[in-house]
């Protein structure tokens, strides 16, 4: 049985105009949101305000992890050569000036989907030129560290790789997946180049303690993590782990405080805040710390 949700995860209804035109023009050009795909509580509100997380590489994912509502299946078609363009076409569009794109874990592809990441970068670069911010939330590419590099060779301005939750659960919530190979991809990425940021997000909810989340953020610090996300973990259906607890915001509110005065750049931090939520707003507030 699915927990009673609390007043404090209310989420915007997805019925306004602004939220029909995004998706139609989706729906259009054949192009795939984590924002549907993963059933986020924001996608009325990010959609409302005309921004979108483009998930890349198809909508059917290699591994099995028991938060994700995200398809798993075995059919994998290739990277779509088109795709590229149409995501810049709509970002120049809509006139976004922060691009979020993310893919499914692709461990059937040799480089992880690395050179789909690329394409799209440079496609964005193209067509909306370097006002557009972009942030890639990448999977781990199996520890391909030359996978890696040619994403961080393209120059993304953030680098986000998410630990979705603490050592401790990963064998339970992300069995196919290495707590400590993320936190050295995050680390290796921030000592490779610094004309980007790094970024990762958990959730809670899970089963952790304070003490845990604590931890994980001093781990992530560690590894010269620049941002951080911190949200509420809500069962998409009755097949996912179950929802363990409904941490109140205050709790939240601890964590951001923790997290700052660790010396993260930023830390978004409360029961709806998603990966990409506030990207743009987070984009402009480390961009004014950095100058």
């Amino acid at each position: 049985m699915i927990k009673r949700k609390p007043v404090w995860l209310k989420t915007r209804r997805l019925g306004d105009r602004k939220t029909r035109e995004i998706t139609q023009e989706l729906r259009k050009l054949g192009l795939k949101t984590v924002c549907e795909d993963a059933l986020c509580p924001n996608r009325g509100e990010c959609f409302g305000k005309g921004t979108a997380t483009f998930m890349i590489l198809g909508s059917n994912c290699t591994r099995n992890c028991r938060f994700c509502s995200v398809e798993k299946n075995k059919i994998f078609l290739p990277p779509d050569p088109k795709e590229p363009v149409k995501i810049a076409l709509f970002a120049n569009k809509l006139k976004l000036k922060h691009v979020v794109i993310t893919t499914v874990t692709r461990d059937d592809l040799p480089d992880g989907g690395a050179d789909q990441f690329v394409k799209v970068i440079n496609e964005i670069r193209n067509k909306c030129g370097n006002e557009t911010t972009i942030e890639v939330l990448i999977s781990d590419l199996q520890g391909n560290q030359e996978a890696l590099k040619s994403i961080l060779d393209a120059s993304p301005d953030i680098l986000n790789h998410n630990v979705e939750t603490i050592q401790r659960l990963y064998p339970e919530i992300r069995p196919e997946a290495d707590y400590f190979g993320s936190l050295k991809l995050l680390k290796f990425s921030a000592e490779y180049s610094t004309d980007y940021k790094t970024k990762s997000g958990f959730m809670v909810g899970l089963g952790e303690t304070k003490e845990e989340v604590v931890s994980l953020l001093k781990d992530l610090y560690d590894h010269k993590v620049n941002v951080v996300t911190i949200g509420q973990y809500m069962q998409p259906t009755k097949a996912h782990i179950p929802v363990k607890e409904y941490v109140h915001p205050d709790t939240f509110r601890y964590y951001h405080d923790v997290g700052m005065e660790m010396g993260f750049l930023a830390v978004e931090s409360g029961p709806l805040v998603r990966s990409s939520y506030l990207a743009e707003k987070t984009m402009k507030e480390i961009r004014k710390i950095s100058l």
